[in-house]
């Protein structure tokens, strides 16, 4: 969606797998408020009557059908071709961003995904020349179980935090067989990152954190840890995992807490 509408395309979209108050791109939400995009079901019970009587010609899944192959077999058998959309997979962040260009072909919009992917890329490369700081950054999340659940090291997320200058402080570089986080026990994770400079708190899965105080009741063990001790606990802003055109904005946030430029942050803030 987030790609869709900096194509200025969002017209292209008759139906969303999102209710309007599921998305945080604002324009895809007002569209839904306008009835421009029907809520069609979730990805794992689409309405099918819904979309076969308005004609969709394409259905854009993300790799969650994978694990309801009997959706995709019906849609593909009621004549409506699926789209599987895997850039959530790639190892660079602007690997992410250039799926623009594959929906520019689908819309003749290419000159323009071309001018947004070189915006973003020159966001991204404006940082090329800049010495690495050498400070450790974690990117997690608590689940429900307790167990710490990580970006793996070679996902597009590990690099993205090199890129801005910092070094991701679980072997990044590592395959991780294809999956794009892991799940480790807190032991493990206070073994790994007791003593990272940065703990960045991924709110794009779970719910944005208030505070300092509403981290450690994640886990009493994070009090232990330096970047929690020297005040560089931060997280992610809720938008943050819709934004898939935004990897160059992201990019310079991490950039700019890494050198403590932290004024006007779009993504990540510090939890006090």
């Amino acid at each position: 969606m987030a790609l869709f509408d900096a194509l200025d395309a969002l017209d292209a979209i008759a139906w969303s797998s999102l209710r309007q108050e599921g998305w945080t791109i604002e324009r895809a939400a007002e569209a839904m408020a306008r009835g421009e995009i029907a809520f069609a079901g979730k990805y794992s019970a689409p309405d099918y009557e819904l979309l076969v009587g308005g004609g969709c010609a394409l259905a854009i899944e993300s790799t969650m059908i994978l694990h309801a192959p009997k959706v995709r077999e019906m849609l593909e058998q009621l004549g409506i071709p699926v789209f599987i959309e895997r850039s959530a997979y790639e190892s660079h962040p602007l690997g992410r961003t250039e799926w623009i260009k594959l929906y520019g072909a689908l819309l003749d919009r290419e000159a323009e995904a071309d001018a947004f992917f070189e915006a973003q890329a020159e966001q991204v490369e404006a940082l090329a020349d800049f010495p690495n700081t050498e400070k450790t950054v974690a990117f997690f999340y608590i689940s429900s179980d307790g167990s710490a659940v990580l970006r793996a090291p070679d996902d597009y997320v590990a690099r993205m935090i090199e890129l801005a200058g910092g070094r991701y402080c679980f072997g990044a570089g590592e395959p991780a067989g294809g999956k794009s986080s892991v799940s480790v026990t807190m032991e493990a994770f206070y073994a790994a990152a007791r003593d990272a400079d940065y703990l960045i708190y991924n709110a794009t899965i779970d719910d944005p954190l208030p505070d300092l105080a509403a981290l450690l009741e994640k886990s009493p063990l994070l009090a232990d840890f330096r970047a929690v001790r020297e005040g560089n606990a931060w997280c992610t802003d809720k938008t943050l995992y819709q934004a898939t055109g935004s990897v160059g904005e992201f990019t310079r946030d991490l950039h700019r807490m890494l050198t403590g430029e932290t004024e006007g942050l779009r993504f990540i803030y510090r939890l006090e």
